[in-house]
């Protein structure tokens, strides 16, 4: 629990600051990539340990651990297809308001929407 990893590492933080604190530590190691390092470490048996180390020239600093344990594959599927399915009802949705937009702009200025269908190298749609 959150619990037990606060008082194993001394954390500082509470549960509601912990997501934005690995953020700003991932950011770090991307950003300062001579002072972070993030190391992780995956077992065979599904456990995995992410590691944030800082370099502090003299000596490497463990700054936070964070635990994993890997899902069954029917938890990976259903977060595939559900990030699939909201994915296309994205494209599904901005392709619409695509054609909307392109309908609007033929009805009231036809040749700057062959001029932009040019620009971008898609076919016009004859309708």
């Amino acid at each position: 629990s959150f619990r037990q990893m606060q008082e194993q590492q001394k954390l500082m933080i509470d549960f509601p600051d912990y997501m934005s604190v690995v953020i700003k530590m991932l950011n770090k190691c991307i950003k300062e990539t001579h002072s972070y390092v993030a190391v992780f470490v995956m077992e065979r048996d599904g456990n995995a340990r992410l590691d944030f180390i800082q370099n502090m020239e003299y000596k490497f600093v463990e700054l936070l651990a964070c635990d994993f344990l890997a899902s069954t594959e029917e938890v990976v599927r259903n977060q595939i297809a559900f990030r699939y399915n909201n994915l296309k009802s994205k494209v599904n949705t901005m392709q619409s308001r695509l054609q909307e937009i392109s309908s609007l702009v033929k009805a009231k200025n036809p040749s700057l929407l062959l001029q932009l269908q040019k620009s971008t190298g898609r076919p016009s749609n004859r309708r």
